[in-house]
């Protein structure tokens, strides 16, 4: 993080808001927080997966994954170029030398030892660092005592409009924050000392950033400063004398060639990692034979910076830089989104980032902002390297790799393609096991009625089992418990038995002797849950596909939306169970809602209530300004209803302010709440959550929410 940002930028910073450039390095940190929090949970969950190309890639797929990797790629190279233009100005102070040909030559000495693979070395890193940041602070420490106020005004020379723009042209100054996520395997305790290590280099670092260039806007004017590609050496000799610049001058040079060189280093290894990948031709990974490193990806980078030094002014540099950073920590934060709502079994972060969803969509909404007021330049570049993503991935990648990442199995498909045609992506391999698991002999097993997937968070699987049971009484309930692994995981490594799944089966065992029920048991691994979900309910032409849910739904929350997608995909009535804990059901709530569920909603209470030996209540709220005809119209609908049940029937119809709170009050009088599930929800409640969600989340008793298969297009299994 300790370069350019501060040795360099401050100056050509300073000319596009003033001396309010203090406030926009602030700022700038402060957008970069949301990233620095969800890269912090996504490390945790993933601590060898190698950073922020390859968390956007598994979540977002191979496409977005090419995308993020060019992103990734320029905005290192693009900040290492503007590093070797700094180490120039730095140098002129010592020898005469031209700017442009000094960086090229250095460029040049930097990619030879990339190639013969002398890297850094951790303590003369540390202390150039160490030496850096006491010279800074140093010289924030004596400028506070020499600032000159009117060096300090007006604040903001191109009002509001560049300020904002400031912060997203220095925002490069904080790419570095997060790096020490792809080593998160290295770190003891990753789940407390990343999130604490990023979040105190962050914090640590914006206080240098910004009392260093207060200090520099105090003591220097903004007219001298906005052309000086050196400001550290101008206020050290502005405070200092001649001895004091000299020194600073050469602290630039080593601590930006230090910076230069890790910049290459990284840089060139995501064309490595993507051609590992299959998303860029196999030359870009290749190793050189005697000095074992990707000398390819190390000439192709070096050659790209080549051309930026000589043919980009450098403010044109910096903010493709930053615009380029910025798109990737917009990712990084969708990601944290995706992969919560999604609910991917497999991702178990030790550490959450705080405030979700919050902190993400203000750093989303932050980032796109700040892209927007870079201006032109940065919009066509972050066009041109999707564009370039795109034509790669389509010529090359899409050929070579047949990743998926989360958003193509659960995001994408859940949200625009709810009646999409079905796809099979599982593995030859998988489809085979399903086969044989599910298949096996119908003739002398049968086929299964109830389907009951297991993910390993049901409050109690014998509950739901039995529950799961209940509506086809007699049948055989086939439990499947699934465990999601993540793609990069072979899933040969995870097909054993564990103690949790041995009891779970020993418990499920007991249950059905004691209840007179047909279990059987199975277990699954799986890269991609919902579509085995689907495929095991295709192979075993079963009546219900029952699950236990917690927390929301999952169809008004945000991204997540697999139950759409399973209405959209499944041949069979769908069940969701939320366990409150009850155990015995005497009581039941009937919440009909004038759609197409309700028979279905109607017969399986019914149902229910015989083997239960319980009785029915039928529940509609309507308003309170409700008129005496829309009562009595809504009391004939219930008792319709009821009129085509065997069970103890009761109706009430509840005129009230507000549905959901009446619901949430009367279901504390009732063992189990039975009602249908929203086939369509308006945007907004995907936002927000829906009516549904809160019922579903807040009720008091048990809840079981019930839909047709194919949003009701098909005629239900009986």
């Amino acid at each position: 993080m300790l370069g350019s940002g501060i040795f360099v930028l401050p100056g050509i910073a300073a000319a596009k808001t003033g001396p309010s450039i203090w406030m926009a390095y602030l700022l700038s940190g402060l957008c970069v927080l949301p990233a620095a929090l969800s890269k912090s949970e996504l490390a945790t969950a993933m601590p060898t997966s190698g950073g922020t190309y390859i968390y956007l890639e598994r979540v977002f797929g191979p496409l977005f994954g090419t995308i993020s990797g060019f992103g990734l790629w320029f905005s290192l190279l693009l900040k290492s170029s503007f590093a070797l233009v700094g180490v120039s100005a730095y140098l002129f102070v010592l020898a005469n030398v031209p700017l442009k040909v000094t960086s090229l030559v250095l460029l040049f000495i930097i990619i030879g030892l990339n190639i013969m693979g002398v890297k850094k070395v951790g303590l003369a890193q540390l202390i150039i660092v160490s030496i850096s940041l006491l010279g800074l602070i140093a010289v924030s420490i004596l400028g506070v005592f020499r600032l000159e106020p009117a060096n300090l005004e007006p604040a903001f020379t191109e009002g509001m409009s560049g300020f904002i723009g400031a912060i997203g042209f220095v925002f490069v100054s904080y790419a570095g924050v997060t790096k020490v996520a792809a080593i998160a395997e290295e770190v003891k305790n990753p789940g407390k000392n990343l999130p604490r290590a990023i979040l105190l280099a962050l914090i640590l670092i914006g206080i240098i950033y910004g009392s260093v260039v207060f200090v520099l806007v105090g003591n220097i004017p903004i007219a001298e400063l906005s052309t000086d590609l050196k400001p550290i050496h101008t206020l050290f000799l502005t405070l200092g004398g001649p001895i004091a610049g000299t020194i600073a001058a050469v602290l630039g040079v080593i601590t930006l060639s230090s910076m230069a060189n890790s910049g290459v280093l990284s840089a060139s290894r995501f064309p490595f990692a993507m051609s590992r990948d299959h998303l860029l031709p196999p030359a870009f990974h290749k190793v050189s034979s005697k000095f074992l490193t990707p000398y390819v990806c190390i000439l192709v980078t070096g050659a790209l910076m080549a051309c930026m030094i000589l043919f980009l002014p450098i403010d044109r540099i910096v903010k493709l830089a930053s615009a380029f950073m910025i798109m990737m920590f917009v990712g990084v934060n969708a990601s944290v989104i995706l992969l919560r709502e999604t609910g991917v079994e497999w991702y178990k972060p030790e550490y959450r980032a705080p405030f979700y969803p919050w902190i993400q969509i203000f750093g989303i909404v932050s980032g796109g902002v700040l892209i927007a007021v870079l201006g032109g330049l940065a919009l066509i570049g972050a066009v041109v390297i999707t564009l370039a993503g795109i034509l790669v991935y389509q010529f090359y990648g899409k050929k070579h790799s047949n990743r998926k990442g989360i958003w193509q199995l659960y995001g994408l498909r859940s949200i625009l393609g709810s009646n999409t045609k079905r796809r099979t992506t599982m593995s030859a391999m998988e489809l085979q096991e399903l086969e044989e698991k599910y298949l096996g002999d119908t003739e002398d097993e049968g086929e299964a009625a109830i389907v009951v997937p297991l993910f390993g968070n049901e409050r109690s699987p014998e509950m739901l089992t039995e529950i799961a049971s209940a509506l086809k009484d007699g049948e055989k309930v086939q439990v499947v418990h699934l465990t999601e692994a993540p793609e990069q995981t072979m899933l040969t490594a995870m097909i054993e038995d564990n103690l949790p799944v041995q009891s779970l089966n020993r418990r499920l065992s007991a249950m059905a002797e004691e209840k007179n029920i047909q279990i059987e048991f199975d277990t699954s691994v799986t890269h991609e849950l919902l579509e085995t979900v689907q495929a095991i309910s295709e192979r075993t032409d079963c009546q219900w596909m029952v699950m236990g849910i917690s927390g929301r739904l999952g169809h008004g929350s945000w991204i997540r939306n697999p139950i759409k997608w399973l209405l959209a995909h499944l041949d069979c009535n769908l069940g969701l169970f939320r366990d409150a804990g009850v155990r015995y059901i005497r009581e039941i709530l009937v919440y009909p809602e004038h759609n197409a569920d309700d028979l279905l909603v109607t017969s399986t209470s019914d149902h229910l209530a015989s083997i239960y030996n319980a009785q029915l209540t039928f529940v509609r709220v309507l308003p309170l300004e409700a008129s005496e005809q829309e009562i009595e119209t809504e009391q004939a609908y219930i008792e319709q209803l009821g009129r085509t049940c065997d069970s103890p029937t009761h109706f009430k119809v509840i005129p009230a302010k507000d549905e959901s709170d009446t619901i949430m009050e009367v279901s504390a009088g009732y063992d189990l709440l039975v009602m249908g599930m929203p086939k369509e929800v308006p945007f907004f409640q995907m936002i927000l959550g829906s009516r549904k969600d809160d019922l579903f989340e807040k009720v008091a008793c048990s809840v079981l929410e019930l839909a047709t298969p194919k949003s009701g297009d098909n005629e239900t299994k009986k």
